[in-house]
């Protein structure tokens, strides 16, 4: 020993995801309600990385205004101020294809491998109570962006989503900032292609 302690390696992120996922597909009660409850009781942290991955899978096109309903219905919840997430019977009844799942998660390793080098508790103050429906609402905004049938735009949303959510979990107000951020271009993208769209309409119309 040289007197300096080992430096411990952080656990993945992504290891809770894979392993409760798997335990509940094997016992056939693999759903969205019962993905999270495992997780993490109801905290809004594990809502957005669960369902901000669900929305990464992949699914045909447009099937993210159904994937980014839970995030809808969890920022909303968040932005009214609820306690912790209340998801509807028929939201917390879809099921998850552990595979898909599996592929969503791997998908997004180069993202999660970057965050575990750098996550640590910094700049709680971020996510005081009083700080929570307005993180809530710009959330939100960004999950509302997610929601439109948006060619080439939905990635981003989710992503940023996905980087939030772990920032909320791991209580690192940088990795959340840092989030919001990429969560705000990506809905300046959104606008910027839907009002390409409309130009491009309005020019074949006239």
């Amino acid at each position: 020993m040289t007197g300096k302690k080992a430096k411990r390696k952080r656990p993945s992120l992504s290891l809770p995801i894979l392993r409760t996922s798997r335990a509940q597909h094997r016992a056939g009660t693999l759903t969205l309600g019962t993905l999270l409850t495992a997780l993490g009781e109801t905290s809004f942290g594990w809502a957005i990385v669960v369902f901000s991955l669900v929305t990464l899978l992949p699914l045909p096109p447009g099937t993210t205004l159904l994937t980014a309903l839970p995030l809808l219905v969890t920022s909303g919840q968040m932005a009214l101020g609820y306690p912790h997430v209340r998801l509807p019977a028929r939201l917390a009844g879809l099921r998850i294809d552990q595979d898909r799942l599996r592929r969503g998660v791997l998908r997004l390793r180069p993202v999660t491998r970057r965050l575990e080098r750098i996550l640590r508790p910094r700049y709680i103050t971020l996510f005081a109570r009083r700080n929570e429906r307005p993180l809530g609402l710009v959330l939100f905004v960004i999950a509302f962006a997610l929601f439109l049938p948006v060619p080439l735009s939905g990635w981003f949303p989710a992503v940023s989503l996905f980087t939030v959510g772990v920032g909320i979990v791991e209580r690192d107000g940088l990795v959340t900032f840092v989030g919001l951020i990429l969560g705000a271009l990506s809905v300046l993208l959104t606008v910027a292609i839907i009002l390409s769209l409309a130009a491009g309409a309005d020019a074949l119309l006239h």
